[in-house]
């Protein structure tokens, strides 16, 4: 079976191959509502609901098992999905392509009916795929509400036209809260190798082993045009001129094996505020806020002028929008301003409008913390390039 497997994919990569040969492969994002949304929606308070859970989050961050806990605000706020196969014929998944970890997983058909969250999604199944090949190794990542648990498959995997033989994870075990509440079914880890769990290759690494692709880089746009069909683009092998004006500025990532890079300081209008003897930021695109350490962004948004909500989060009067300060993050000597179209998120709630700050604090206990987490408000005003084969990241104004 795994010869038969083997001989398919080389059928397909090698056409593939011949017609695509370095050349940038895409993958279209849809922007749907965030789980956060969702439960705004439905009238439940997130920070009722994820009080205890954050508290669990503190006591549990020593690593458990050899892998660290993800923070549950990770998913909370993500908006953007794209789509990819597992198995021949295919089965769909929509999946966060997530440049914080680097692991695939989705859902099992085997997953449990005590978990409703495993059936409020698509699910993986093997028996029905001629190219799945059985593991059965034990999988677990471990978030602020549980675990996903599951087993380690291998089948061919296709992101973007490109096939893949990739292991993967089939989850058997998923917290209800707050994968029910997920428009997403899993996640596709865009990390380096050293932050996989169990050591397995990531897909991308996969993608790069092919060499169809232009340069070993991916780059991610979102529009900040919320009419703009699809939400956003993954481009894998370079960058795409029509997304960006200028050229872009590039820096080197502090830690080997991580997205993320040093910064130089936060400012707030003409005063730097925080971060003033350097502080790490992390490029996330699981992440659709900024976020900060908490009493860093406490004095923010008393420095805004932003009320902070019951159910969690931060307003600010509509009114007073226009007269906000810009927010300048020190980057590679470069300045990376975000204005209040940018950080400021209309809405309107009950025939009111709302105007949210997508700020959020979140404390990150060293040695990994204390860090500032730059998700898709950011991205979506600078056009992101995740070069592998230079270890740096690039940014360029976007359109």
């Amino acid at each position: 079976m795994a010869l038969l497997m083997q001989c398919w994919v080389c059928v397909i990569t090698l056409s593939l191959t011949m017609t695509t040969s370095h050349a940038l492969q895409r993958i279209s994002l849809k922007k749907m509502p965030s789980i956060r949304e969702t439960l705004h929606e439905m009238g439940v308070s997130p920070a009722q609901l994820f009080a205890e859970l954050a508290q669990k989050s503190k006591d549990d961050l020593s690593p458990s098992n050899g892998t660290a806990p993800t923070p549950l605000t990770n998913y909370l706020d993500t908006q953007y999905y794209g789509e990819i196969s597992i198995g021949s014929p295919a089965q769909m998944f929509n999946v966060v392509f997530d440049t914080g970890s680097a692991n695939l997983w989705v859902p099992s058909y085997s997953c449990s009916p005590l978990y409703t969250a495993c059936f409020t999604h698509n699910r993986y199944d093997g028996s029905k795929s001629r190219t799945h090949i059985k593991n059965g190794t034990g999988f677990s990542i471990q978030y602020a509400s549980g675990n996903v648990r599951g087993f380690l498959s291998e089948d061919v995997v296709v992101v973007g036209g490109i096939p893949v033989v990739q292991v993967f994870a089939e989850a058997t075990a998923l917290p209800a809260i707050p994968f029910i509440f997920a428009k997403f079914d899993g996640v596709l880890g865009m990390g380096y190798p050293n932050v996989a769990i169990d050591g397995i290759t990531p897909v991308f690494d996969r993608i790069m082993s092919q060499h169809v692709l232009k340069e070993e880089v991916f780059s991610v746009y979102y529009s900040k045009d919320p009419m703009h069909k699809p939400g956003g683009e993954l481009v894998m092998g370079g960058t795409d001129p029509e997304y960006y004006t200028g050229t872009f500025n590039y820096m080197g990532t502090s830690e080997t094996g991580k997205w993320e890079v040093s910064m130089k300081g936060v400012t707030v209008g003409e005063d730097m505020l925080f971060c003033k003897e350097g502080c790490t930021a992390v490029i996330d695109t699981g992440s659709s806020y900024i976020t900060g350490p908490a009493s860093s962004v406490s004095v923010l948004m008393k420095t805004i002028g932003a009320t902070e909500l019951a159910e969690g989060g931060y307003t600010v009067n509509c009114d007073l929008v226009k007269s906000l300060p810009s927010v300048t993050f020190h980057l590679g000597g470069h300045e990376y301003s975000l204005t209040e179209d940018d950080y400021i998120l209309w809405q309107s709630q009950f025939g009111e409008d709302i105007c949210s700050v997508t700020f959020r604090g979140l404390d990150v206990p060293p040695p990994t913390g204390p860090i500032w987490i730059l998700g898709a408000n950011f991205i979506a005003r600078y056009y992101t390039e995740f070069d592998r084969r230079n270890n740096r990241i690039g940014f360029a104004t976007a359109v």
